[in-house]
Parts: C-alpha cells; structure tokens; sequence
C-alpha cells in the first residue's frame, strides 16, 4: 500500500527542495487521495499559518488538508498577533518551533521565509513568495498528469509576467523534465537564477525557453497558462503593466495556435479581457478549477511527507 515517504529536506521553501521521484510520489499520493484509495492520520498534528499576503484558495486548502488528515490549523495574522508588530522572525520562529508542528508561511521577500527556516526546528512551508509557489506549481502538475497521463511529449507554455508562479513551474518542470515555455514583455522575464538553476538540471537545454513572441510560444502546446498581470503589492505599476503587456492575452487566436487537445490553466484570482478574454476561460478546454481543487490534494500529501 502507498504511504507517505519523508523527505530528504525538512522544509519545503522551493521546488528545488524536492527531487525528481520525491515530486512524482506526492503527485501519485495526491492522486490515491482525491480518488479516496487512501486514508493518512497525522493524529492531531497543528499547522500554523502566517500569511502576509491575502489569500482564498491557499488558505483554505492548508486549512482542509490539515482537517482531512486528522490535523488542525492556527491562523496567525500578523495584525492581531505580535508579529505584526515587529517581533523578530528568529524569536517567532524559535517560540512557534515549541507550538506547532509545521508552519505555512505567505510573505513578500523569500529572504524572509529562508530566516523562519534558519531559526525553526518543525518544518517550513513556502505558500507563496515574491520569488516561488511551489505549491501551486505541484498542483500545476498534477492536472496536467490527470489530463495527458503522463509528461512525455508534454509542452507547457506560460504567458504572462514571469513572477513566482513562472519561477516554481521552470523548477518543478525541469525536475519532471517537462517541455516549459515561458512568453513575457521584454524586461518581464523570469528570475535569472532560476533560469541557471532549471538549465542545470535538463537534460535536454532545448526544453526550456524563454521568448517575447507569445505565438511562437504556443505553437504546438498542449498546456496554456497565464496569470494576473500584476501581482500583490505592485498595485502602482498597474497602468504601466497593462500596457506593457498588450498582446499578451490569452484569446481563441492565441489558442488556434495550440494543440487541438491543449488545456487552459490559471492559478487564480483571474482578470477577464486582461490576461485572459471570458470567452477562452468559460471554454470546454477549462481545467482552471481541477487546477484549484488539486491545490488541495497536493498540500495534502505534502503534509504527510513532511509530518507523517
């Protein structure tokens, strides 16, 4: 029977703290969970969750896949609690190491997470920085793995900034050796360091690209991806991303260009006639809402590598 298998590293700050076979048995038991083969007890285990940033659908799927696995969470705003007040983050992470068992954390600057990690002993959960999203990117994948059965021959292609959610499906796609496209504005291109990092783990060079031509990024996709044009806390560069990103929506033209069998993704909040027209959203090439449930099943099971 399939179990959950610890792994090597304790804390999950990026796709990079997993290897190859560890992202593939999460998405397998992500898989037997959603399809309920598999029950995991973690007997009363505790999440915190300290969350910088707003969020709807990584809040509530910690907060679920903790209930669902026996667990419990603790929500730490940082506007009601000491933190928000500026306790240092090596003495919060030392006191909250003696509470919980794992703390899932939402902030701005990943220098940040990385201190909570230096100074925790329980495990450190990376639900979003300005640099990753690891998590959405396992959740990323596995709807991808439901719809083609496996990543052979698989082409990603992501239109958009190249923010955090670019970064994490680069890492893990490079990990499960997936095809990954990246189409930005020029100036908008992915972090450079994860661009050396992915070209360092493929085998084949050839299978990450990044381009300014969303049309030639689509050609023969079998996944399109797109996301907000402007992420939390970039509320002042607005006009100007909106203008410097013109041509970037994802539309039917754009899709004709794809693979007849291709999906749309989104990771959510989406921004109808910005990065995405209504009309390709509401299509039946949608797995835009598979993509938020899995966020679910994956967290899930990455709970239970972590605190099994």
């Amino acid at each position: 029977m399939l179990k959950p298998t610890k792994l090597a590293k304790n804390n999950f700050l990026s796709s990079l703290d997993l290897s190859t076979n560890e992202v593939l048995n999460i998405l397998e038991l992500a898989n037997n969970l959603k399809n309920k083969k598999l029950n995991i007890e973690l007997n009363n285990k505790v999440l915190g969750l300290i969350f910088d940033k707003s969020s709807t659908r990584t809040r509530v799927s910690f907060q679920i896949a903790m209930t669902r696995l026996g667990g419990s969470t603790i929500d730490l705003n940082p506007s009601t609690s000491q933190i928000g007040r500026g306790e240092p983050i090596k003495d919060t992470a030392r006191v909250l190491s003696r509470y919980f068992d794992a703390i899932a954390i939402r902030t701005f600057d990943h220098s940040d997470l990385e201190e909570y990690a230096k100074w925790s002993t329980i495990p450190v959960i990376n639900a979003l920085t300005d640099l990753e999203h690891p998590c959405q990117a396992l959740a990323d994948f596995l709807t991808i793995h439901e719809e083609f059965i496996d990543f052979k021959n698989v082409i990603l292609t992501f239109i958009g900034d190249g923010n955090n959610v670019a970064n994490s499906l680069i890492l893990c796609g490079a990990l499960l050796g997936v095809e990954v496209r990246i189409a930005c504005p020029k100036g908008y291109e992915p972090n450079s360091l994860v661009i050396k990092k992915a070209y360092e783990i493929y085998k084949n060079k050839d299978l990450l690209k990044i381009t300014n031509d969303p049309y030639n990024a689509v050609s023969g996709a079998n996944v399109l991806y797109t996301d907000v044009w402007s992420s939390m806390g970039e509320e002042n560069k607005k006009a100007e991303k909106d203008k410097s990103f013109d041509g970037f929506t994802i539309d039917n033209n754009l899709v004709s260009k794809a693979e007849k069998d291709a999906i749309i993704l989104h990771c959510l909040p989406a921004y109808r006639s910005k990065e995405i027209t209504d009309e390709v959203f509401e299509s039946n090439k949608n797995r835009i809402f598979e993509q938020a449930e899995n966020r679910l099943h994956v967290q899930q099971a990455l709970l239970s590598c972590l605190l099994y």
